[in-house]
């Protein structure tokens, strides 16, 4: 299923991470082996705030996806399952069926 990853980073830990260099390592390393259709990098609420949209085919794969960050940064994590388009498109008939 897909699901977006919010990951939050409070503020102590992260600006600990981008000092010492680490930050970016394991952004491109969680990257890599996550492999997200994709990722986004912005702040929201003042924290450094990510969203990764990945593909979790089963329930649990959720801690190989989430431990990681709150390990390296003690982050805020939520699973979110998402759809695009296509998915949507395939699942308002159904949804409709069911209205009377």
């Amino acid at each position: 299923m897909r699901m977006m990853l919010k990951i939050t980073v409070p503020t102590v830990e992260g600006n600990k991470a981008l000092k010492d260099g680490s930050m970016e390592k394991f952004i491109e390393h969680s990257l890599s082996e996550l492999k997200p259709e994709a990722a986004y990098f912005t702040a929201e609420r003042g924290q450094r705030t990510a969203y990764l949209f990945v593909d979790i085919k089963d329930s649990s794969d959720m801690p190989y996806f989430g431990e990681r960050f709150f390990l390296a940064f003690n982050a805020a994590v939520d699973f979110v399952p998402v759809m695009n388009a296509e998915e949507l498109r395939k699942g308002l008939p159904k949804a409709m069926a069911g209205v009377a």
